[in-house]
């Protein structure tokens, strides 16, 4: 019996180096001779399944993958039995309806009556029926970008991250039907030894990605500061303060989240803070 934990994911793209990159920065690495369509991990017990992504959530659900990472879009697309465990921040993108510059639009009541060419005809019937839309889907696979172009529908519903391919093919979003990143999924079929496993690994990917989102930041304050810049501190608990040979100043060691990171910095050097140092973090356990 196969007791190494099974996780499915793309095969190729961007997605797919983006989970080896992060699986690498989980100490767990992967050999794959020859691009081949398995590989094995030994530092975590591990066996990957390298697949296309519309079939990984079909593996997840019927067992043969314990678990998976792949994107919400095609999660929701594909409409299995899936659990999700942990969004991943990564592979992120929008599901969209997008029509040519020339045409005339203002809410989705105008797609009635339209043909639009899809890879995602799950979702995209899903949308127009909570709009009340009465459209026809055409489902396609690959290049989509271009079927208005050669007449082969009036708009597209697909996958969006910087939107130059759509201005490159003279169309623009109109509607937004799903926002996507990747996600870890479990089978609902897996046994308490592999979830057991599988939540070791949750473990690592989260404290991996904590650290994505946060800044280590050093800094000289005079000590008649201390009380505003500690006030100004997001830190976790609290920060560490040590005494500097100087006398009056204090070396203050803290924890800054990414997304107010300059708005934060700005604050700890108007209340006198100077000499700040910020180092990027590898792992963050909490």
């Amino acid at each position: 019996m196969n007791n190494r934990l099974r996780l499915a994911i793309q095969k190729s793209g961007r997605l797919s180096d983006d989970t080896i990159d992060l699986l690498g920065a989980c100490g767990i690495h992967i050999s794959r001779p020859d691009r081949k369509l398995r590989a094995l991990s030994e530092q975590f017990n591990l066996e990957i399944l390298f697949l296309r992504d519309d079939d990984i959530p079909g593996y997840v659900a019927d067992g043969v993958a314990d678990a998976g990472i792949v994107g919400e879009n095609v999660i929701f697309e594909k409409n299995k039995e899936v659990e999700t465990m942990e969004r991943l921040g990564f592979a992120k993108c929008r599901l969209s309806i997008a029509l040519p510059n020339s045409f005339p639009y203002s809410s989705a009541a105008d797609l009635n009556n339209l043909h639009i060419a899809t890879s995602y005809p799950g979702l995209l019937e899903r949308f127009f029926k909570e709009k009340g839309v009465s459209a026809s889907i055409h489902e396609i696979s690959g290049s989509v970008e271009i079927a208005p172009g050669i007449g082969l529908a009036d708009g597209i519903c697909d996958i969006v991250s910087s939107g130059s391919t759509l201005i490159s093919n003279g169309l623009r979003e109109v509607e937004v039907v799903l926002q996507s990143e990747a996600v870890l999924i479990a089978s609902p079929t897996i046994s308490a030894d592999k979830r057991s496993r599988l939540d070791r690994l949750r473990f690592r990917l989260q404290s991996v990605l904590k650290a994505k989102q946060h800044r280590y930041i050093l800094m000289n304050v005079p000590n008649e500061s201390l009380s505003e810049v500690i006030q100004i501190l997001p830190g976790m608990k609290a920060p560490t303060v040590m005494p500097l040979a100087t006398e009056g100043w204090s070396s203050v060691h803290s924890v800054i989240p990414e997304n107010t990171f300059w708005d934060v910095i700005e604050k700890l050097k108007a209340a006198g803070a100077e000499g700040m140092l910020v180092i990027p973090i590898e792992k963050m356990v909490l």
